[in-house]
């Protein structure tokens, strides 16, 4: 049986009177790729903002391989395995592409980034290492080519693979991703789910928040789904997409109705 790498126990959030997460359970396991959807205001960036540290939840419990994490800062949270993309990108645009990978290496870089950046280290080797690996990275990511290239000149879709290359450069067990089909075209999409399945190739978890629902019921082996807050649905892609509570989380119940009148 596959041990769970993320489970998530009875986790809430409020803000004042409004629950953004209620007592929500969920698991993921070791090198799955899942999702989780849902409409907007659901409650999908808050529950990434609780797993990762930026909010602190009000009940329940985060164990990442095992260990509670839920106590942890983000920083800490991150030296234990998890990184994560944004859904507004979050890259330095003055610094090169190489840079900016360079930047997600400071967990396992005992060097400042500044020696790094500015060739004044002492450990030539580990400088050297650390420059092939976001080299590699950046070739993984197909922005080889542009390593030497400010950040803000790359296109909007190669932007949202620097992000991912960054996220991969702190070496994650369990890999967030928030929204990163946003904006793409159809091209640029279909090269982000070949590079998502060779990310899964390399042993890492992903759990995905995504609008494009083409790509998550190509992707995905288990989706979760969440309306204000709460879990109404949970399974491969196929059941989800034929549950009656997510058709009209999604359509409401009219639009619901029409759906399966349709079918008929």
């Amino acid at each position: 049986m596959t041990a769970a790498l993320l489970q998530i126990e009875a986790l809430t959030l409020r803000y004042g009177g409004l629950t953004a997460i209620d007592s929500l359970d969920l698991t993921l396991e070791a090198g799955s790729l899942d999702a989780l959807i849902g409409p907007n205001g659901a409650g999908k960036t808050s529950f990434f903002n609780l797993v990762t540290g930026l909010n602190k939840q009000q009940a329940g419990t985060i164990r990442l391989d095992g260990a509670r994490i839920d106590s942890l800062s983000p920083d800490r949270r991150a030296r234990r395995g998890l990184a994560r993309t944004f859904q507004n990108l979050r890259l330095f645009t003055q610094m090169t592409a190489l840079e900016n990978v360079l930047t997600g290496m400071h967990l396992h870089v005992a060097e400042s980034l500044f020696e790094i950046l500015t060739r004044l280290g002492q450990f030539r080797s580990q400088e050297r290492a650390a420059l092939r690996e976001a080299k590699e990275l950046l070739s993984f990511v197909g922005l080889a080519a542009a390593a030497h290239r400010p950040a803000g000149a790359l296109s909007y879709g190669d932007q949202r693979r620097l992000e991912i290359a960054r996220a991969l450069a702190s070496t994650p067990k369990l890999l967030l991703l928030d929204e990163p089909a946003a904006g793409m075209n159809p091209a640029e999409t279909a090269a982000l789910k070949d590079l998502l399945l060779q990310i899964k190739g390399r042993g890492v978890s992903m759990l995905l928040v995504e609008h494009d629902m083409s790509l998550v019921m190509q992707l995905c082996d288990k989706i979760t789904v969440l309306n204000f807050g709460r879990k109404i649905a949970e399974g491969a892609p196929a059941a989800v997409r034929a549950d009656s509570a997510v058709i009209e989380a999604y359509l409401g119940v009219k639009g619901a109705g029409e759906l399966r009148g349709a079918g008929t």
